[in-house]
């Protein structure tokens, strides 16, 4: 699969209103673009369309830093985003998630979550985290028959690598050469991905965390 995934249209999710989260770009923007093609109404913001049929927790902030250089303000930060705003989402959602047919929550994680990345600490500590949260409440809240999966990205080709790399191009020729496909992934390819669970296709699936990595999950050092 290349990022010619993005011209495929996944059925079941027709008229279905979903909440994308950090859609104004990378991953966020190609799964809204995904969703849209399925022929769902995608939230980006703060308009509703009178009720809610599945939720991506997409939205994240990553800083490298070694333990030294880390403050309570930072840290604090990316509990905030990648943890806690995750968790009250999907709790102010369930009310009209239970009332929806599609009734499904994917929650965008990392490879981070389980690789060792020096200067990922805290980062990879959300994104375990995210993990955890992603199979306890889909234990919870399977017999209302609401599904809650998540997807794992290795290295995609979004803005977030600005965050942390002065020489992007330096950064991915050294990403490329940590997975094991050799290259870095497409936001497309992971919006299919969303789109398929949040979607009926996936309706047997929940607790999944499914790795979207290039292989980087069979090459731990």
């Amino acid at each position: 699969m290349s990022s010619a995934a993005g011209g495929v249209t996944v059925p079941g999710l027709e008229g279905a209103a979903v909440v994308v989260t950090g859609g104004g770009s990378g991953i966020g923007a190609a799964t809204a673009r995904q969703l849209g093609r399925a022929g769902a109404a995608v939230v980006l913001a703060g308009r509703r369309f009178g009720r809610l049929d599945g939720l991506v927790n997409n939205a994240a902030t990553i800083r490298h830093l070694p333990l030294a250089e880390w403050d309570t303000g930072g840290f604090d930060e990316h509990l905030a985003v990648n943890v806690r705003a995750p968790f009250f989402l999907i709790q102010a959602a369930l009310p009209a998630l239970r009332e929806s047919p599609v009734r499904s929550v994917v929650n965008v994680s990392s490879s981070s979550g389980t690789l060792r990345r020096t200067g990922q600490s805290v980062y990879g500590m959300t994104k375990s985290a995210l993990d955890y949260l992603t199979q306890t409440l889909a234990g919870e809240l399977a017999p209302l028959g609401v599904r809650v999966n998540g997807i794992s990205p290795g290295p995609i080709d979004t803005p977030i690598h600005t965050t942390w790399a002065d020489d992007l191009d330096e950064a991915y020729r050294w990403l490329s050469g940590q997975v094991p496909l050799g290259r870095i992934g497409a936001p497309e390819e992971v919006a299919l991905w969303i789109t398929l669970l949040l979607s009926p296709l996936a309706s047997y699936m929940t607790g999944a965390v499914i790795p979207l990595d290039g292989g980087q999950v069979i090459d731990r050092e």
